[in-house]
């Protein structure tokens, strides 16, 4: 199946399925930025499809500001000052160099008083010198040295490795996984099947940071004969701070993974539930991908 069909064929699930909701579309809209401009990752590439899905929904007004690009003159920085307090959430698609000073402390300020934030895939490799993005990602694509490691055990315990221990943040080849449910009462994950099939990704492991008030959603298991870990990892989790709502989603690379069902909806679903606290996107009937 091309990108194009599989696009499509997603959009038109989700509009299906929006259809049937009804009071989904007579809310009032959320206001949502996507902040892209570098990443290690083709932002270029994936920013469109996530305002087209966001945008799809018919729950979202969405606004896209992107950063200048790596080592762009200090007078293009003094002119990259989003206005945060416009909009209910944020979904960061970025990955580069610091913000300015003066938008990282509006940017915390506005997630501290209550703000939304969404972390899309590489965007958890951002700012490792900045003490509140790392609370706000709980951890991130770090080195063994950064900080704890959170996993889950075979029998879904929260297995914590301190700074130093065990391995830091990578991934082995692409390939399909199973993600499975760990909250199938959390607002963003309810209704979803407990397990489905991923489509060929990158499944991020040894992820670091502070690891503080993180509520696992959803592993995926890292098999060490796909240069994983041999445990499950975490995909997708909140974490408040503050007043705020930080929803992270590390599944995600270019668009056929971005706009798998499965991603596509964690995405959304995950996006009203940082603005509003509440979910009312439904699942999509044939959410669960199929590999590959």
């Amino acid at each position: 199946m091309t990108r194009t069909h599989r696009w499509f064929l997603l959009t038109a699930v989700l509009g299906l399925a929006l259809a049937a909701a009804g009071p989904a579309l007579g809310a009032d809209k959320i206001n949502l930025l996507i902040i892209d401009g570098q990443n290690g990752h083709n932002w270029k590439a994936t920013t469109p499809p996530i305002k087209e899905m966001l945008e799809k929904t018919g729950r979202f007004a969405v606004e896209v500001v992107t950063s200048p690009p790596k080592d762009a003159p200090k007078e293009d920085w003094d002119k990259f000052r989003p206005d945060f307090s416009k909009y209910a959430v944020v979904l960061t698609n970025y990955a580069g160099q610091p913000w300015p000073d003066e938008v990282r402390a509006a940017f915390e300020k506005y997630v501290r008083d209550g703000g939304g934030l969404v972390v899309y895939h590489f965007a958890v490799a951002s700012f490792p010198e900045w003490e509140a993005y790392n609370k706000m990602i709980g951890i991130g694509w770090r080195d063994n040295k950064f900080g704890d490691r959170i996993a889950l055990d075979d029998d879904g315990k929260v297995v914590r490795q301190a700074k130093g221990e065990g391995p830091g943040a990578g991934h082995g080849p692409a390939h399909p996984f199973e993600v499975t449910v760990r909250d199938k009462d959390h607002p963003i994950t309810k209704g979803m099947p407990e397990k489905w099939a991923h489509v060929s990704d990158e499944l991020y492991h040894g992820q670091r940071g502070p690891a503080q008030d993180m509520h696992i959603l959803a592993t995926a298991y890292s098999a060490k004969d796909k240069g994983g870990t041999g445990m499950n990892e975490p995909m997708a989790w909140t974490i408040p701070f503050g007043k705020g709502r930080v929803f992270t989603c590390l599944l995600g690379h270019d668009i056929p993974q971005t706009t798998a069902p499965d991603c596509a909806t964690l995405l959304v679903r995950g996006a009203e539930w940082a603005a509003t606290g509440e979910v009312t996107i439904p699942v999509p009937p044939d959410m669960a991908g199929k590999k590959e």
